[in-house]
Protein backbone atom coordinates (compact mmCIF):
# COMPACT_ATOMS: atom_id res chain seq x y z
CA UNK A 1 0.00 0.00 0.00
CA UNK A 2 3.04 2.34 0.94
CA UNK A 3 4.97 1.71 -2.25
CA UNK A 4 1.69 2.22 -4.56
CA UNK A 5 0.98 5.31 -2.74
CA UNK A 6 4.43 6.43 -3.80
CA UNK A 7 4.28 5.29 -7.47
CA UNK A 8 1.05 7.07 -7.38
CA UNK A 9 2.33 10.52 -5.46
CA UNK A 10 5.52 10.64 -7.91
CA UNK A 11 3.30 10.12 -10.68
CA UNK A 12 0.87 13.31 -9.98
CA UNK A 13 4.24 14.79 -8.98
CA UNK A 14 5.85 14.87 -12.63
CA UNK A 15 2.37 15.08 -14.19
CA UNK A 16 2.43 18.45 -12.71
CA UNK A 17 5.58 19.59 -13.85
CA UNK A 18 4.89 18.43 -17.37
CA UNK A 19 1.85 20.01 -17.08
CA UNK A 20 3.66 23.60 -15.96
CA UNK A 21 6.44 23.58 -18.69
CA UNK A 22 4.10 23.14 -21.40
CA UNK A 23 1.69 26.05 -20.30
CA UNK A 24 4.94 28.10 -19.69
CA UNK A 25 5.02 31.69 -21.43
CA UNK A 26 7.34 30.74 -23.98
CA UNK A 27 9.03 34.92 -24.41
CA UNK A 28 11.98 36.49 -26.77
CA UNK A 29 13.16 39.34 -28.02
CA UNK A 30 11.73 39.80 -31.61
CA UNK A 31 14.05 42.74 -33.04
CA UNK A 32 13.95 45.43 -35.87
CA UNK A 33 10.95 44.56 -38.28
CA UNK A 34 12.43 43.13 -42.14
CA UNK A 35 12.95 46.41 -44.18
CA UNK A 36 12.83 44.43 -47.35
CA UNK A 37 8.91 43.74 -46.67
CA UNK A 38 7.88 47.38 -45.96
CA UNK A 39 7.30 46.14 -42.35
CA UNK A 40 6.32 48.36 -39.31
CA UNK A 41 5.58 47.56 -35.81
CA UNK A 42 2.16 47.61 -34.15
CA UNK A 43 0.64 46.91 -30.69
CA UNK A 44 -3.14 46.38 -30.45
CA UNK A 45 -4.97 45.26 -27.12
CA UNK A 46 -6.62 42.45 -27.06
CA UNK A 47 -9.65 41.11 -24.99
CA UNK A 48 -7.15 38.03 -23.56
CA UNK A 49 -5.69 40.72 -21.82
CA UNK A 50 -2.49 41.28 -23.15
CA UNK A 51 -1.32 44.06 -25.55
CA UNK A 52 -0.52 42.28 -28.69
CA UNK A 53 2.71 42.85 -30.53
CA UNK A 54 2.82 42.87 -34.03
CA UNK A 55 4.37 43.57 -37.32
CA UNK A 56 2.58 44.26 -40.94
CA UNK A 57 3.77 44.22 -44.03
CA UNK A 58 2.96 46.24 -47.13
CA UNK A 59 3.59 45.32 -50.75
CA UNK A 60 3.40 48.34 -53.33
CA UNK A 61 0.26 47.37 -54.55
CA UNK A 62 -2.04 44.96 -52.39
CA UNK A 63 -4.82 42.33 -53.39
CA UNK A 64 -5.53 41.55 -49.96
CA UNK A 65 -4.03 40.74 -46.63
CA UNK A 66 -3.02 37.64 -44.72
CA UNK A 67 -2.93 37.39 -40.60
CA UNK A 68 -0.57 34.84 -39.82
CA UNK A 69 -1.03 33.08 -36.77
CA UNK A 70 1.99 30.74 -35.19
CA UNK A 71 2.24 27.27 -33.59
CA UNK A 72 2.62 26.74 -30.25
CA UNK A 73 5.62 28.15 -28.46
CA UNK A 74 6.56 30.03 -31.64
CA UNK A 75 6.18 33.48 -32.81
CA UNK A 76 5.70 35.92 -35.60
CA UNK A 77 9.55 34.72 -36.69
CA UNK A 78 8.26 31.35 -37.25
CA UNK A 79 5.74 32.83 -40.08
CA UNK A 80 8.13 35.19 -41.59
CA UNK A 81 8.72 33.01 -44.96
CA UNK A 82 5.18 32.35 -45.41
CA UNK A 83 5.23 36.83 -45.34
CA UNK A 84 7.85 37.07 -47.44
CA UNK A 85 5.97 34.23 -50.07
CA UNK A 86 2.93 36.66 -49.86
CA UNK A 87 4.70 39.58 -50.26
CA UNK A 88 6.45 38.60 -53.59
CA UNK A 89 2.35 37.29 -54.59
CA UNK A 90 1.31 41.02 -53.49
CA UNK A 91 -0.25 40.37 -49.95
CA UNK A 92 0.09 42.72 -47.18
CA UNK A 93 0.39 40.50 -43.81
CA UNK A 94 -0.33 41.14 -40.40
CA UNK A 95 1.88 38.77 -38.16
CA UNK A 96 1.33 38.34 -34.27
CA UNK A 97 2.50 37.03 -31.06
CA UNK A 98 -0.03 35.44 -29.72
CA UNK A 99 -0.45 35.89 -25.92
CA UNK A 100 2.31 34.72 -23.83
CA UNK A 101 4.78 33.59 -27.05
CA UNK A 102 7.70 36.24 -28.35
CA UNK A 103 7.01 39.85 -27.07
CA UNK A 104 3.24 39.55 -26.27
CA UNK A 105 3.25 39.50 -22.34
CA UNK A 106 0.71 36.37 -20.73
CA UNK A 107 0.58 34.26 -17.62
CA UNK A 108 0.15 30.84 -19.40
CA UNK A 109 -0.23 29.24 -22.76
CA UNK A 110 -3.94 28.51 -23.15
CA UNK A 111 -4.10 25.82 -26.63
CA UNK A 112 -6.23 29.04 -27.73
CA UNK A 113 -8.61 29.81 -24.98
CA UNK A 114 -7.38 33.26 -24.81
CA UNK A 115 -5.53 32.93 -28.15
CA UNK A 116 -8.88 33.23 -29.71
CA UNK A 117 -9.41 36.60 -28.47
CA UNK A 118 -5.79 37.81 -29.97
CA UNK A 119 -6.95 36.17 -33.46
CA UNK A 120 -9.61 38.60 -33.49
CA UNK A 121 -7.86 41.64 -32.25
CA UNK A 122 -5.79 40.82 -35.26
CA UNK A 123 -8.37 40.62 -37.58
CA UNK A 124 -9.83 43.31 -36.13
CA UNK A 125 -6.70 45.20 -36.77
CA UNK A 126 -6.03 44.18 -40.23
CA UNK A 127 -9.31 45.11 -41.07
CA UNK A 128 -8.96 48.94 -40.20
CA UNK A 129 -5.42 48.88 -42.06
CA UNK A 130 -6.39 47.65 -44.91
CA UNK A 131 -10.08 48.77 -45.97
CA UNK A 132 -12.02 47.36 -48.63
CA UNK A 133 -9.48 44.90 -49.40
CA UNK A 134 -10.58 41.31 -48.69
CA UNK A 135 -8.89 39.21 -45.51
CA UNK A 136 -7.65 36.01 -45.52
CA UNK A 137 -6.00 33.82 -42.29
CA UNK A 138 -3.30 31.20 -41.86
CA UNK A 139 -3.53 29.45 -39.06
CA UNK A 140 -0.49 26.83 -38.05
CA UNK A 141 -1.53 24.23 -34.83
CA UNK A 142 -2.43 26.59 -31.60
CA UNK A 143 -2.99 29.43 -34.01
CA UNK A 144 -5.27 27.50 -36.27
CA UNK A 145 -7.23 26.27 -33.28
CA UNK A 146 -7.34 29.52 -31.71
CA UNK A 147 -8.52 31.22 -34.98
CA UNK A 148 -11.65 27.79 -34.94
CA UNK A 149 -12.37 28.87 -31.75
CA UNK A 150 -12.97 32.77 -32.40
CA UNK A 151 -14.83 31.95 -35.54
CA UNK A 152 -17.00 33.03 -37.14
CA UNK A 153 -14.59 36.11 -37.79
CA UNK A 154 -15.89 37.30 -41.04
CA UNK A 155 -12.77 36.78 -43.23
CA UNK A 156 -12.72 35.95 -47.19
CA UNK A 157 -10.39 32.33 -46.83
CA UNK A 158 -8.91 30.45 -44.11
CA UNK A 159 -5.95 27.96 -44.04
CA UNK A 160 -6.06 25.48 -40.92
CA UNK A 161 -2.11 23.77 -40.88
CA UNK A 162 -2.06 20.90 -38.69
CA UNK A 163 -4.79 22.04 -36.13
CA UNK A 164 -6.04 19.86 -33.49
CA UNK A 165 -9.69 18.96 -33.62
CA UNK A 166 -10.34 18.15 -29.65
CA UNK A 167 -8.05 18.49 -26.84
CA UNK A 168 -8.19 15.12 -25.82
CA UNK A 169 -7.40 13.22 -28.49
CA UNK A 170 -4.14 16.01 -28.76
CA UNK A 171 -2.94 15.27 -25.46
CA UNK A 172 -3.12 11.63 -26.12
CA UNK A 173 -1.42 11.25 -29.45
CA UNK A 174 1.37 14.14 -28.18
CA UNK A 175 1.90 11.23 -24.80
CA UNK A 176 1.61 8.83 -27.23
CA UNK A 177 4.53 9.37 -29.70
CA UNK A 178 6.96 9.42 -26.50
CA UNK A 179 5.03 6.73 -24.48
CA UNK A 180 3.24 4.27 -26.85
CA UNK A 181 0.76 1.93 -25.09
CA UNK A 182 1.29 3.89 -21.94
CA UNK A 183 -0.52 7.27 -22.99
CA UNK A 184 -3.62 6.36 -21.79
CA UNK A 185 -2.73 7.37 -17.76
CA UNK A 186 0.01 10.29 -18.45
CA UNK A 187 -2.74 11.93 -20.73
CA UNK A 188 -5.79 11.66 -18.15
CA UNK A 189 -3.40 12.89 -15.40
CA UNK A 190 -2.51 16.33 -18.01
CA UNK A 191 -6.14 16.41 -18.87
CA UNK A 192 -7.38 16.36 -15.18
CA UNK A 193 -4.92 20.08 -15.00
CA UNK A 194 -7.05 22.23 -17.63
CA UNK A 195 -9.46 23.22 -15.28
CA UNK A 196 -6.94 23.38 -11.71
CA UNK A 197 -4.38 25.36 -13.86
CA UNK A 198 -6.44 27.30 -16.64
CA UNK A 199 -10.20 27.22 -15.50
CA UNK A 200 -10.80 25.48 -18.84
CA UNK A 201 -13.08 22.17 -19.66
CA UNK A 202 -11.93 19.91 -22.06
CA UNK A 203 -15.22 20.38 -23.77
CA UNK A 204 -13.78 24.22 -24.76
CA UNK A 205 -11.16 22.87 -26.78
CA UNK A 206 -13.03 21.38 -29.15
CA UNK A 207 -12.09 23.49 -32.95
CA UNK A 208 -13.87 20.61 -34.43
CA UNK A 209 -17.24 22.28 -33.10
CA UNK A 210 -16.87 25.70 -34.86
CA UNK A 211 -15.91 24.32 -38.38
CA UNK A 212 -20.06 24.26 -39.16
CA UNK A 213 -19.52 27.98 -38.26
CA UNK A 214 -16.60 28.69 -40.66
CA UNK A 215 -18.29 30.88 -43.50
CA UNK A 216 -15.94 31.16 -45.82
CA UNK A 217 -13.91 29.34 -47.87
CA UNK A 218 -11.54 26.97 -46.08
CA UNK A 219 -8.35 24.73 -46.70
CA UNK A 220 -7.50 22.08 -44.29
CA UNK A 221 -3.67 21.01 -44.54
CA UNK A 222 -1.69 18.47 -42.46
CA UNK A 223 1.30 15.87 -43.17
CA UNK A 224 0.85 12.11 -43.73
CA UNK A 225 2.81 11.26 -41.06
CA UNK A 226 1.58 13.47 -38.70
CA UNK A 227 1.59 11.81 -35.07
CA UNK A 228 -0.10 15.07 -33.59
CA UNK A 229 -2.63 15.67 -35.83
CA UNK A 230 -3.58 12.45 -37.28
CA UNK A 231 -4.73 11.76 -41.03
CA UNK A 232 -8.12 10.52 -39.66
CA UNK A 233 -8.15 13.43 -37.31
CA UNK A 234 -7.52 16.04 -40.83
CA UNK A 235 -10.59 14.16 -42.38
CA UNK A 236 -12.93 14.40 -39.80
CA UNK A 237 -12.17 18.30 -39.89
CA UNK A 238 -12.43 18.65 -43.40
CA UNK A 239 -15.78 16.64 -43.29
CA UNK A 240 -17.05 18.86 -40.88
CA UNK A 241 -16.60 22.04 -42.62
CA UNK A 242 -18.75 23.82 -45.51
CA UNK A 243 -18.23 24.26 -49.14
CA UNK A 244 -16.03 25.51 -50.67
CA UNK A 245 -13.49 23.46 -49.02
CA UNK A 246 -10.37 21.95 -50.32
CA UNK A 247 -8.00 18.84 -48.28
CA UNK A 248 -4.45 18.85 -48.85
CA UNK A 249 -2.42 16.09 -47.02
CA UNK A 250 1.40 16.59 -47.87
CA UNK A 251 3.06 13.50 -48.36
CA UNK A 252 5.41 12.32 -45.43
CA UNK A 253 5.32 15.50 -43.55
CA UNK A 254 5.22 15.40 -39.41
CA UNK A 255 3.82 17.78 -37.44
CA UNK A 256 6.99 20.14 -39.16
CA UNK A 257 6.47 23.92 -40.69
CA UNK A 258 4.68 22.81 -43.98
CA UNK A 259 5.95 25.74 -45.97
CA UNK A 260 9.76 24.43 -45.17
CA UNK A 261 8.57 20.55 -46.00
CA UNK A 262 7.93 21.28 -49.62
CA UNK A 263 7.87 25.61 -49.89
CA UNK A 264 7.24 24.79 -54.03
CA UNK A 265 4.23 22.90 -53.85
CA UNK A 266 3.50 25.41 -50.31
CA UNK A 267 3.23 28.00 -52.66
CA UNK A 268 1.38 26.28 -55.04
CA UNK A 269 -1.48 25.00 -53.53
CA UNK A 270 -2.11 28.09 -51.01
CA UNK A 271 -1.10 30.97 -53.12
CA UNK A 272 -3.82 29.45 -55.69
CA UNK A 273 -6.08 28.81 -53.11
CA UNK A 274 -5.93 32.38 -51.26
CA UNK A 275 -5.59 34.27 -55.38
CA UNK A 276 -9.28 31.82 -55.80
CA UNK A 277 -10.76 33.13 -52.82
CA UNK A 278 -9.77 36.66 -52.19
CA UNK A 279 -9.39 37.66 -56.16
CA UNK A 280 -12.83 36.15 -56.71
CA UNK A 281 -15.81 36.87 -54.61
CA UNK A 282 -17.87 34.75 -56.26
CA UNK A 283 -15.99 31.90 -56.10
CA UNK A 284 -18.14 29.98 -53.63
CA UNK A 285 -20.87 27.20 -53.40
CA UNK A 286 -18.20 23.73 -55.00
CA UNK A 287 -15.65 21.91 -53.22
CA UNK A 288 -11.93 22.29 -54.77
CA UNK A 289 -11.31 18.53 -53.32
CA UNK A 290 -8.64 16.56 -52.30
CA UNK A 291 -4.50 16.65 -52.56
CA UNK A 292 -3.50 13.38 -51.08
Amino acid sequence: MVATSCVIAVALAASWMVAGALIAPSPRLIGAPPQELNATAFSVPSDSGAMISGWQTRPDASKGVIVLLHGIRGSRLVMLDRARMLHDAGYATVMIDLQAHGESPGEAITIGHLEQHDVRAAVEFARREHPDQPIGVIGVSLGGAAALLASPLDIDALVLEAVYPDIRDAVHNRVAARLGRFATIPASLLLLQLQPRLGISPSELRPIDHMAEIDCPVCIVSGTDDRHTTVAETRAMFDAAREPKRLWLVDGARHVDLHHHNSAAYRRTILGFLDRHLGDADATGRSEGVDA
